[in-house]
């Protein structure tokens, strides 16, 4: 890897998923040579996952690939409270968009381009040197770059060797998570659902539901997906068992789609029926193949590390309730192609004064997550139109 016009530096970045997707096409587009190496085999896949879209999440497509925001998200004009009999108790009009991972996935990829995106790389130690950082692979391939940029997500291997005492600090609470075709519900779940971002509170719990993109993107009305996520307390001593997949084998945070046990299925349908509101209790009950994502909080004292520097959740893990875990990792990206341009391609320069931003708004972001959070799950103190929980990076419709 050589460095391009402009005196720019070359760039490996570890991970090639959304927060690492964007930091390359930012770094490509001031004159770096990236390249992207992802430990998966294939091109990255997160069935049924939807996210809530902020303005920094979708920025590169909008901006740079002038794509209009309404082809690759959905839009929802109410956010609404359902009460147990499905009545509403709260609703106000607050205009929200919504996609799902894998939409935003591939409109980076097909961006970036799969010549310089590179499977199969499994990184296994980096080191700064004097003048870059080598990288090497469990395939025995060496690498050396400018700049390392670690965006390898909650489990990162970067952050494990550069920060040994930092180690992901279970919330108490699974999220579970499944998505129903639009098409599939009957009328009276559509018209509670299809318009609106849907809460209901719950003792020790919340539920909610949107609309997101179908699997092939369609985003007409009748074609979505309907998106579910259940915040359910599991105490952390149950929480190994609880992540034993049907096969009987351990899993440290989540339990993709198939892999959750049968009994574990059944006590979530039925705990659906028994407390929540019909239209939500439908999706619940549709879903085919429930998958759970254990909640964490993980919070770093430094981000940078002479030539190499940790990205997105590879840095701060944070709660979803802002709804700016995937905004988060894109505004990392934005600020460090910024600064370095600004610094003329000076790594060190560019790189401290990155750190400085990144880790108070990963300070902020995280907090903020947690207290949400905390209120729903242990606090009782979750309200229907509490302004806090407006989604927002900077801070609550922010």
């Amino acid at each position: 890897m050589s460095s391009r016009r402009g005196g720019m530096p070359s760039v490996a970045v570890v991970g090639g998923s959304l927060g690492g997707l964007t930091a390359a096409l930012l770094l490509r587009d001031i004159g770096c040579d990236v390249t992207v190496f992802e430990r998966s085999r294939a091109t990255l896949q997160a069935r049924g996952a939807g996210i809530a879209v902020l303005p920094e999440t979708v920025r590169y497509p909008v901006e740079r690939l002038g794509l209009p925001v309404e082809q690759i998200t959905s839009s929802t004009e109410w956010i609404r409270f359902l009460d147990r009999d499905g009545s509403v108790g709260h609703e106000q009009r607050h205009r929200y968009r919504f996609s799902s991972w894998n939409t935003i996935y591939g409109t980076l990829l097909d961006a970036f381009g799969t010549e310089h995106y590179r499977l199969s790389r499994d990184m296994t130690s980096f080191a700064d040197e004097e003048d870059g950082v080598s990288v090497r692979f469990a395939d025995g391939d060496e690498v050396h770059a400018d700049l390392l940029v670690c965006a390898d997500g909650i489990g990162s291997h970067a952050r494990s060797t550069l920060l040994p005492d930092v180690a992901p600090r279970y919330a108490g609470y699974v999220a579970w998570r499944g998505t129903v075709p639009e098409r599939e519900l009957d009328g009276a779940t559509f018209a509670a659902l299809h318009d609106a971002l849907t809460y209901q509170v719950l003792p020790g719990s919340h539920i909610l539901a949107y609309p997101i993109p179908g699997p092939d993107g369609a985003i007409d009305v009748g074609d979505r997906l309907i998106n579910m996520v259940w915040y359910r307390n599991v105490a952390e001593p149950d929480l190994a068992a609880f992540l034993t997949d049907r096969d009987g084998q351990p899993r440290s945070v989540s339990l993709p789609p198939g892999s959750v046990r049968d009994e574990r299925v059944d006590e979530l349908r039925s705990s659906a029926a028994a407390l929540v509101a019909p239209p939500i209790a439908e999706i619940a009950g549709r879903i085919r193949e429930p998958f759970v994502q254990a909640v964490f909080d993980i919070e770093v004292p430094r981000m940078v590390f002479g030539r190499a520097c940790l990205l997105g959740d590879a840095a701060f893990a944070v709660r979803p309730h802002a709804a700016a875990g995937t905004a988060k990792a894109a505004e990392d990206g934005w600020v460090l192609a910024a600064e370095l341009e600004a610094a003329g391609g000076d790594v060190s320069k560019a790189l401290t004064a990155w750190e400085d931003s990144q880790l108070a708004l990963g300070s902020q972001l995280l907090e903020r997550n947690r207290e949400i959070g905390d209120s729903s799950q242990f606090g009782g103190t979750f309200r229907p139109g509490d302004p806090r929980l407006i989604f927002g990076l900077h801070g609550p419709g922010r």
